[in-house]
């Protein structure tokens, strides 16, 4: 029977994830955002970690943690080898669809700050720039497109404290942003959208730029992931550079 691991238990997690360079994973074991599930809490042989929409395993193949969806009608389950990849297709067969992302290395200083200013630069006068604060904090939580930029975070309270973003406004809406969607202790993993009316404007480019500035200026590192290659360009434009392709299961609400 699986059991979820919390506190000084976490640690024992940590060589079931080493060959991970992973920041929701380090923001779970730092006990920082997300859920630790295993085997075992004293000698833990397999395990997964639940941050976010986001789902990794170590370890040992285990059906029951990768059953184990604690309430997720959509989740990105990411195996660490061809055995547990074989058992997310057994258990979830067509409920899940394999894909394809794009890992993009964790590189502190390769970041030119004049060239990031350069980036923040807005396509016309309608438009503004700002870093979140309340009132935007509450505006991208009512709309599906943004929701995610703060969705990890209980209150607006919890995420001024914890974490940081920057949006672009069209008159007084918001219509682009790149924010913390999750944290961990020495930095954060970039969420960044534009509304669809709005893009190809370099509206996410600009915010990028200016939340990784902010980034810099706390001393936390920007981590990026990307979904497509069109991210991944977006990435490299903004000083990054491309790993290596990985693969993914976007799993989906059972009957």
């Amino acid at each position: 029977m699986i059991q979820r691991i919390t506190g000084n238990n976490l640690k024992k997690l940590e060589p079931l994830f080493a060959d991970w360079e992973e920041t929701m994973i380090w923001s779970t074991l730092q006990n920082c955002m997300g859920q630790a599930w295993a085997d075992s809490a004293k000698s833990p042989q397999s395990a997964q970690i639940l941050n976010a929409d986001f789902c990794f395993f170590g370890g040992e193949p285990n059906e029951e943690l990768v059953k184990n969806r604690q309430g997720h009608d959509f989740i990105i389950m990411t195996p660490p080898d061809d055995h547990w990849a074989a058992l997310i297709e057994a258990v979830y067969s067509e409920k899940c669809r394999k894909v394809t992302r794009y890992a993009i290395k964790k590189e502190k200083n390769v970041f030119d700050r004049k060239k990031l200013q350069s980036l923040t630069a807005l396509p016309g006068r309608e438009y503004s720039l700002q870093l979140i604060d309340e009132k935007a904090y509450q505006e991208v939580r009512k709309e599906s497109w943004s929701r995610d930029f703060c969705s990890q975070f209980r209150d607006w309270g919890n995420f001024q404290q914890r974490g940081v973003g920057a949006v672009a406004r069209c008159g007084k809406t918001i219509v682009a942003g790149a924010s913390s969607y999750i944290v961990y202790k020495s930095g954060i993993e970039i969420e960044v959208d534009t509304k669809k009316e709005y893009r190809q404007k370099g509206l996410a480019t600009a915010c990028s730029a200016r939340l990784i500035l902010e980034c810099l200026d706390r001393g936390l590192y920007p981590s990026w992931d990307a979904q497509n290659t069109m991210s991944v360009g977006l990435a490299e434009k903004l000083g990054y550079h491309f790993n290596h392709e990985y693969i993914a299961y976007e799993v989906y609400a059972q009957e």
